[in-house]
């Protein structure tokens, strides 16, 4: 959020029932203790979007780095994403930089530009998700993956694309969510998010808009916040 912007220029995103504000995200996150704080990724993480009126132009990798500062300020976050690779490129150009950053914290999206290929090899997504994953686990590092909002119901996608890609979508998100249950992660379960039918995608018929973004980060910070409430009780 720059200093131009106001309450009355925020004003949908402060109505948003799916957007939490900066208090709230804090009080979830406020007996959390992380430090260091990685994204792994493609444009997802990256955070390609498009503006959306109302909302602030942040990514939601951004939102959840300031709702973590706002429990702890001194917390580092390093942003390693990168558009276009698919998930080989991605473990064989950040995880290692990743691991040497030594994040305790780490939200990793992989294997988005492989379900857009002319086939999808599901096993070998889940194999590479699985060896960044458990390089991240093995060294204590809290570990959040996500399920990918179904765009294809939106006029952005092609006809001809809509069924085999709503398709991969599912079997991506269920990849996803196995490998991160399996070895101790946190699965944020975008796929039935309520807003998923709303107006939150880019016009480019693959990224999120400003609010998607928001709304990625409060989902986030709500899975965080269940984790955190699960240690105390």
């Amino acid at each position: 959020m720059t200093s131009t912007d106001s309450p009355v220029d925020l004003a949908p995103e402060l109505q948003d029932p799916h957007v939490l504000g900066t208090d709230e995200m804090a009080a979830l996150l406020r007996t959390g203790t992380w430090t260091r704080y990685a994204g792994i990724g493609d444009s997802i993480v990256a955070g390609i979007r498009q503006p959306a009126p109302g909302y602030a132009d942040l990514s939601w990798a951004d939102r959840v780095a300031a709702a973590l500062r706002a429990v702890n300020p001194d917390l580092e976050f390093r942003n390693f994403a990168e558009r276009d690779l698919p998930a080989a490129r991605i473990r064989a150009t950040q995880l290692e930089p990743a691991l040497a950053f030594r994040p305790d914290i780490a939200l990793v999206v992989v294997g988005g530009n492989d379900l857009l290929g002319r086939t999808f090899d599901t096993p070998a997504v889940e194999t590479e998700q699985a060896r960044i994953i458990s390089a991240l686990r093995t060294r204590g590092c809290t570990v959040v993956t996500m399920g990918l909002f179904d765009n294809t119901w939106t006029p952005y996608v092609d006809d001809k694309y809509k069924v085999v890609m709503k398709q991969r979508l599912q079997e991506f998100s269920d990849l996803t969510r196995r490998v991160t249950e399996r070895m101790g992660g946190l699965y944020v379960d975008l796929p039935a998010h309520p807003a998923g039918r709303e107006p939150i995608f880019a016009t480019d018929g693959l990224h999120l808009n400003a609010r998607g973004h928001a709304i990625v980060a409060t989902e986030v910070v709500r899975k965080l916040g269940a984790y955190l409430a699960a240690k105390q009780s």
